[in-house]
């Protein structure tokens, strides 16, 4: 049952950040078309509101509760994870993930409303966050390891400026275009 349980999690953990990656970019096209002449930004801002309706209602939402009532159900059927370091980490990036997780929720409500207060430069950094939790999670399952802390918060940290580094080189390539 074990298996079957974390096949499950792993499918619809898969889901909800595909689901988080992707609404993000949606708000970054979104805010994008906030800067449209006005029939351009009419017809766009409803479309990528439908869009983001329905995949926040659809895939993401529901796939972040499903892959977290596997993953509970994992601990019901093996409590002795919850005795190992590593599973402590997990679940306070799992607790950030779903903190990313209410916080695009505030974002997809501001997009219904018509009033999204932030810019597309704003939800391309935004973005990298769901990135970095993925990282940290997958590294700490592997590795099964709470991971050495200054090891471990030093790679986030290059990974993150890593990160802004590239957004920058990409900015400047688009400018130039």
């Amino acid at each position: 049952m074990y298996l079957y349980l974390k096949a499950l999690h792993i499918i619809f953990v898969v889901c909800w950040f595909a689901g988080l990656f992707y609404i993000v970019r949606l708000f970054v096209y979104y805010a994008e078309a906030q800067l449209k002449s006005d029939i351009e930004k009419e017809i766009l801002s409803n479309q990528y509101r439908i869009m983001t309706n329905r995949l926040w209602y659809i895939i993401t939402f529901p796939a972040a509760v499903l892959a977290t009532i596997f993953g509970v159900w994992m601990l019901v059927e093996n409590p002795a994870l919850l005795q190992m370091p590593w599973m402590h980490v997990k679940l306070l990036f799992v607790l950030l993930l779903w903190l990313y997780h209410f916080k695009c929720q505030q974002f997809v409500k501001q997009i219904k409303n018509k009033n999204l207060t932030k810019n597309s430069s704003f939800f391309r950094i935004w973005n990298e966050g769901a990135t970095i939790i993925l990282f940290s999670v997958v590294f700490l399952v592997i590795l099964k390891s709470a991971i050495n802390w200054i090891f471990g918060v030093a790679g986030i940290f290059v990974l993150a400026l890593l990160l802004t580094l590239g957004f920058k080189f990409y900015k400047k390539i688009r400018e130039k275009n």
